[in-house]
């Protein structure tokens, strides 16, 4: 379906809503819940175009605490100011928060068995995988940014280099490029933030 024909984006209609799609979301994140919200909130509700989703992302990655919390708290934000800023939050992390305790409480149990610390090394590859498949499928949303597909592919490597071989801080190196390509957009747009 081409761009122009997708149906309007939408809006939850409460702060419950905004609880119970974000609890969903969460119980269906094992391993990964980017690939989860993506899909539960572009594709599925429709409450953010893939643009805003990857922007949101982008800053959510930045700040400090876990990526999705903060993207939880930036959506619910959005549609119901800091009420709706809460339930996205609480939606996220209640259930979760429970079944982790629950799961913690079974590991101190079966931790020396070999085949529980397997299987857990098995769930790595899926995570993996899950991480790999959502950045694959949000590339495309990233056609009209203002760098330009050299330079954000130069930025990207760049992150990646740091981060995976030379083991540099992510506390150092995601402030750095990320303040490095928001100039860089800065300056290849026009004042109505157009890419000229």
């Amino acid at each position: 379906m081409p761009a122009d024909d997708l149906p309007p984006l939408e809006r939850p209609a409460s702060c419950t809503e905004l609880f119970n799609a974000f609890t969903a979301i969460a119980l269906q994140g094992f391993g990964g819940v980017l690939a989860v919200a993506q899909r539960g909130l572009c594709e599925d509700r429709r409450w953010l175009s893939k643009p805003e989703f990857v922007e949101s992302l982008a800053l959510a990655q930045v700040l400090p605490g876990p990526n999705v919390c903060n993207l939880a708290l930036m959506v619910g934000d959005r549609f119901f100011g800091s009420r709706g800023a809460f339930a996205a939050l609480a939606g996220m992390m209640l259930l979760p928060l429970v079944i982790v305790l629950a799961a913690t409480a079974l590991y101190a149990q079966f931790a020396a068995q070999p085949q529980v610390a397997g299987a857990l090394r098995g769930m790595g590859a899926v995570a993996a995988g899950l991480i790999i498949g959502t950045a694959l499928k949000l590339a495309a949303a990233l056609r009209g940014s203002a760098l330009g597909l050299p330079l954000q592919l130069a930025l990207g490597s760049a992150c990646f280099i740091a981060i995976a071989w030379l083991r540099w801080p992510l506390v150092w190196v995601l402030p750095g490029l990320g303040l490095l390509a928001f100039a860089l957009a800065w300056r290849h747009t026009d004042d109505a933030g157009r890419v000229p």
